[in-house]
């Protein structure tokens, strides 16, 4: 029998990954992420040696410790982000990233910061049910155990977080069609016709900022294309230095804005194939760490 002491610094560790993957898209930030995984390591090694040794499954044991201690995370960060200083937007990442944990959490197609905002519009316990079934193929029987529900209501919350999703998902673009509306939009921006912008924006396209009270950002939503476009072209006016990088992210082409070398801002996007929907400007320097 292997020894459980030696366990979490050999074969357990080797879960992390996966749970730093699941616990990001339950809770929207690599920070909050990988504190819930390290409590959950944390009340593994505080199993006796025949507890974790009676454990045929220490994977899924690690997984369901660590969707109880964010379905707890989510409850409070309601409360935390009533309090947040301006909008809260989740934290984006960009995809191919070689650090740890970045490439952990996108994976090979991306997380998009499109599905992790309707994540936000549901419950915490459709979002760990939807997140560790539909992502992570946990079973019901499982889910029941992190949710304190039999594993029929579970099924139903999945169903629910699944509808819900599905209704909020908006078109389906093809990621090439994406990447040219979002190339045509830094064309225009850069150009800084106001004319031009608008042309690439949707009518009712909304903007989001999220500096979390750290650095200037908006503190409502931008609404419209021309109040929109105005924003944009604004901010480029007061950053006369600063550059605009492509990015690759989950979501598809975005673009990392870099002042003087440092970066001030990744900006990820939606699109209904025609036009530019949803614009996510992340100013928030705290989730800004994989993009450095």
């Amino acid at each position: 029998m292997t020894d459980a002491a030696t366990r979490p610094v050999g074969d357990v560790d080797a879960f992390r990954r996966t749970l730093v993957a699941a616990a990001y898209r339950m809770l929207g930030t690599l920070a909050d992420a990988e504190d819930a995984v390290q409590e959950a390591y944390v009340r593994w090694l505080r199993l006796s040696a025949s507890e974790r040794d009676a454990i045929a499954n220490p994977g899924g044991w690690l997984m369901r410790a660590t969707g109880r201690i964010c379905l707890d995370v989510l409850g409070s960060a309601r409360v935390r982000h009533e309090t947040y200083v301006g909008e809260w937007l989740p934290e984006p990442v960009p995809v191919g990233a070689s650090g740890d944990p970045v490439d952990v959490v996108v994976g090979a197609e991306g997380v998009s910061t499109a599905l992790l905002v309707i994540l936000e519009t549901l419950t915490p316990a459709e979002r760990v049910a939807f997140v560790l079934h539909e992502v992570f193929a946990v079973p019901f029987a499982e889910i029941a155990e992190v949710l304190g529900r039999s594993a029929a209501a579970c099924r139903q919350l999945a169903a629910s977080a699944r509808r819900h999703v599905g209704r909020r998902a908006g078109a389906d673009v093809p990621r090439g069609r994406h990447d040219e509306l979002i190339a045509a939009f830094a064309a225009a921006t850069a150009s800084g016709s106001l004319d031009a912008l608008v042309r690439v924006l949707a009518p009712d396209v909304v903007l989001v900022s999220d500096g979390g009270g750290i650095v200037s950002a908006a503190r409502r939503p931008v609404r419209g294309a021309d109040h929109v476009a105005r924003f944009l072209l604004g901010l480029a006016a007061k950053q006369p230095t600063a550059t605009y990088e492509p990015a690759v992210t989950g979501d598809g082409l975005g673009c990392a804005i870099r002042v003087d070398g440092v970066i001030a801002a990744a900006v990820t996007f939606a699109t209904d194939g025609d036009r530019i929907t949803d614009v996510w400007m992340m100013r928030n320097p705290e989730k800004l760490r994989a993009w450095v």
